[in-house]
C-alpha cells in the first residue's frame, strides 16, 4: 500500500486541533497557545463554527461530546442534546395532519443545547475565561470570514424561499437582496451583538464561574429566551410538509433546561475499548458492528477490497436494523444493550453474514420486545420510503444543498482529550430570530408519531440523534480521538477508519485518505425517512474489479467521484506523550494543526 498521503500527519508534543475548518482549528490552536487547556481550545473552535459553516451548525442547536479528563481521570459524555418542548405531544402534531415530522421549520424544533453543552465544558473543565474562547467567534460574526462556495450556494438557492417565507432569514443572509459570492466576506452583526451583550451581561458578576453561569442564563432565561419566545408567539411558518406552522417550544423550557454528564457506553475490541454516547445516539451501532465483526478476519483482508467491504456492510445492516427497533432516551425507553452487545446475540447474528448482500431489513430478536419489533416493522413498512434516500438533514424540497454538521478533536500536553460533533440549527433549518442571528434546530424530525416505541415523540424525551463522536482508549490508556459529519454515515465513515487503523497499521492519515464507502440499506432518521435496500455508495477510486466483485455479490453500488465521500478528523496521544492529528482532504476545508 502507497505511503503517500494528501497531507502529513501532525506530530508534536504542545497540543494538536484538527476540524471541519482551517480558521477553527487555528482558533484552537491559538487558545491552547494562549495557555487554555483541549477543552478551552474545544469550545473556542466551536463557536467560530458557528459563524464559518452556519450551513452546518448553528447556537440554536445541538452538541454531544465524549471528554477524557486528565484531573478526573475518566472518559465522560457531555449531552447537550435538548429534549422534545412540553407541547410536542403525538396528539399535537397528528391534529396538524402529520404522519411524518418535517425536517425544517418551527414543528421540528427540540429546546436548543449547544449553548449550555460548551457553557458546561468551558465552566466544568476548562480553565480560561468566557471572554477568551468567545471573543475569536465575535470577531468572525462581526469583522467577516471568507464565506465557503457552498454556504453561499445554498444561500443563494434558498433566496426565493427565504424572501416569501422566511423574511428574517432573507435578511440575515441576503443583506440588500443579495446573495454573499463565493470567498466573498460574509458577517453576522445580529450575532456578534448577541455574543457581545451575553458577554456584557456576564461580566458584570465576579468570578469566573458566576460570570459562564450568567451567560447560561442569559440564553435560557434572559434576553435570548425572550426574543426566542416573543418570535415564536407570533411566527407561523412553512415547512416542509408544504403547510405554514407555529412552534410549540416555550420559555418553560428553555428556563428548565440544562446540559448534563453521563457515563459512555464502551466496548473492547483487539486490545481497544472504543467509547460512544449511549442510545439517544445512534453510537451503539458502532459497537455492535465491531461485536459483530470481532469474529471475522478482517486483518487477512484487503482493507480496499471487496471482500472487506462486503463483510463490513453487512454488519452494518445489521447494527442499523437493530438502531431503528430497539435505540431511544433511555430515560424514557427500555433499550437493552446489554443483549445487543453480548457474544452470544452477535455469534447467532454473524451467522446471517453470507457470502451475498441482504436485501431486507433483518433486526434482531431480544427475548421480550418481540410486540417492539412487529411495530416498528409494520410502521417502517407504510412510511419509509425506497427512494430518493437521504442520509443527512436536508431542505431537498426546495435545494440541493443539504445540512450537515461538524467535528472537534482536541488534545493537549496534558493528555486532556475532546471528541465532538455540533450540529443543528443551520441557516436552512428554522427561520432566523430576529435580532439574534441564529435560528433553532429541526431534530424533532428524529421522533415518530406513532406511540409506544423508543423514539416515539413524547415531552421531555430526547430524539435519537446521529451526532456521534468517538474517542477509544488502548491497553486502559485514553489514546485516540476521532469523528465526522455526515448524519446515518457518522458511525459508518469512522467505523472503516478505525478498522483499518487497528487491522492495518495505516497512520491517521492514511486511513483517513483511503478511498470511502457507506449503505444506504436502512432507513434514515432525516424526513422524507427513506432508504435504498442494497445500496451501496462508494468512491470510484476502489477501482472497476473491487465495485464489479460487490455487484456480482448482489449488491446495489452507486459511484461517487474520488475524494467526495466522508469528512473525518482524528487525533492521537501515544503512551510517550508524542501527539498526532489528521483531518480530511474532501472539501478542502478540514484542517489539522498542532505543535
Amino acid at each position: 500500500m502507497s505511503a503517500f498521503t494528501t497531507r502529513p500527519e501532525i506530530l508534536g508534543r504542545f497540543g494538536v486541533v484538527t476540524s471541519t475548518h482551517w480558521i477553527a482549528s487555528a482558533v484552537g490552536m491559538k487558545i491552547l497557545e494562549q495557555g487554555g487547556n483541549a477543552f478551552d481550545a474545544a469550545v473556542a473552535t466551536g463557536l467560530v463554527l458557528q459563524v464559518l459553516e452556519p450551513h452546518l451548525n448553528g447556537p440554536g442547536g445541538d452538541m454531544p461530546a465524549i471528554v477524557y479528563s486528565a484531573r478526573r481521570g475518566k472518559v465522560e459524555v457531555i449531552c447537550a442534546q435538548g429534549p422534545a418542548p412540553a407541547g410536542a405531544t403525538i396528539a399535537h402534531y397528528k391534529a396538524q395532519g402529520m404522519q411524518v415530522i418535517p425536517g425544517d421549520g418551527l414543528l421540528a424544533t427540540v429546546i436548543p443545547g449547544a449553548w449550555d453543552g460548551w457553557m458546561l465544558m468551558l465552566r466544568d473543565y476548562g480553565t480560561l475565561p468566557l471572554r477568551a474562547v468567545l471573543e475569536p467567534a465575535i470577531f468572525y460574526a462581526e469583522k467577516g470570514h471568507p464565506v465557503l462556495p457552498r454556504v453561499a450556494e445554498t444561500i443563494a438557492e434558498l433566496n426565493d424561499f427565504f424572501r416569501t417565507e422566511w423574511p428574517t432569514s432573507h435578511e440575515t443572509w441576503l443583506p440588500g437582496g443579495t446573495a454573499p459570492q463565493p470567498w466573498g466576506n460574509l458577517t453576522n452583526p445580529a450575532l456578534a451583538a448577541t455574543w457581545t451583550r451575553l458577554l456584557t451581561e456576564a461580566e458584570a458578576k465576579q468570578g469566573r464561574e458566576a460570570q459562564i453561569d450568567a451567560a447560561r442564563d442569559a440564553f435560557y432565561r434572559g434576553f435570548v429566551a425572550e426574543r426566542i419566545t416573543d418570535y415564536l408567539a407570533q411566527a407561523e411558518v412553512m415547512d416542509a410538509s408544504g403547510q405554514r406552522h407555529r412552534g410549540v417550544l416555550a420559555a418553560d423550557d428553555l428556563a428548565g433546561y440544562a446540559a448534563h454528564v453521563e457515563e459512555p457506553l464502551t466496548y473492547d475490541y483487539h486490545g481497544w475499548t472504543v467509547a460512544k454516547c449511549g442510545p439517544w445516539t445512534q453510537g451503539p451501532v458502532f459497537l455492535q458492528a465491531l461485536a459483530l465483526l470481532k469474529g471475522v478476519d478482517l486483518s487477512a483482508m484487503d482493507p480496499l477490497g471487496a471482500d472487506f467491504i462486503h463483510h463490513v456492510v453487512e454488519a452494518k445492516k445489521l447494527a442499523y436494523a437493530d438502531r431503528e427497533v430497539y435505540y431511544g432516551d433511555p430515560d424514557f425507553a427500555d433499550v437493552p444493550l446489554k443483549a445487543l452487545l453480548s457474544d452470544d446475540y452477535n455469534t447467532a447474528r454473524r451467522r446471517l453474514i453470507t457470502d451475498r448482500a441482504s436485501m431486507d431489513l433483518r433486526p434482531g430478536h431480544v427475548p421480550g420486545f418481540e410486540g417492539q419489533v412487529n411495530r416498528t416493522m409494520a410502521l417502517l413498512d407504510a412510511l419509509s420510503r425506497t427512494d430518493q434516500a437521504v442520509y443527512e438533514p436536508t431542505m431537498a424540497h426546495l435545494s440541493e444543498k443539504k445540512g450537515d454538521t461538524v467535528h472537534i478533536d482536541v488534545i493537549d500536553n496534558e493528555g486532556n482529550m475532546v471528541s465532538v460533533t455540533p450540529s443543528g440549527g443551520w441557516l436552512q433549518s428554522s427561520p432566523t430570530i430576529p435580532g439574534l442571528g441564529f435560528c433553532l434546530n429541526s431534530r424533532a424530525q428524529m421522533f415518530w408519531l406513532e406511540p409506544g416505541l423508543p423514539t416515539s415523540l413524547a415531552p421531555g424525551k430526547r430524539p435519537r440523534t446521529t451526532l456521534t463522536p468517538s474517542l477509544a482508549l488502548h491497553d486502559g490508556l485514553p489514546q485516540l480521538s476521532f469523528g465526522t459529519p455526515g448524519g446515518d454515515q457518522q458511525d459508518q465513515w469512522q467505523l472503516v477508519f478505525f478498522l483499518r487503523y487497528v487491522h492495518h497499521k495505516m497512520n491517521l492519515q492514511q486511513a483517513i485518505d483511503a478511498p470511502l464507502f457507506h449503505s444506504t440499506h436502512f432507513p434514515s432518521s432525516f424526513y422524507p425517512r427513506s432508504r435504498e435496500p442494497g445500496m451501496i455508495m462508494a468512491e470510484r477510486s476502489f477501482g472497476a474489479d473491487v465495485l464489479d466483485d460487490l455487484r456480482a455479490r448482489g449488491h446495489k453500488i452507486t459511484e461517487a467521484d474520488p475524494w467526495s465521500i466522508g469528512r473525518m478528523t482524528a487525533a492521537r496521544r501515544d503512551p510517550d506523550g508524542l501527539l498526532r492529528a489528521a483531518a480530511t482532504p474532501r472539501l478542502m476545508q478540514a484542517y489539522a494543526v498542532g505543535r
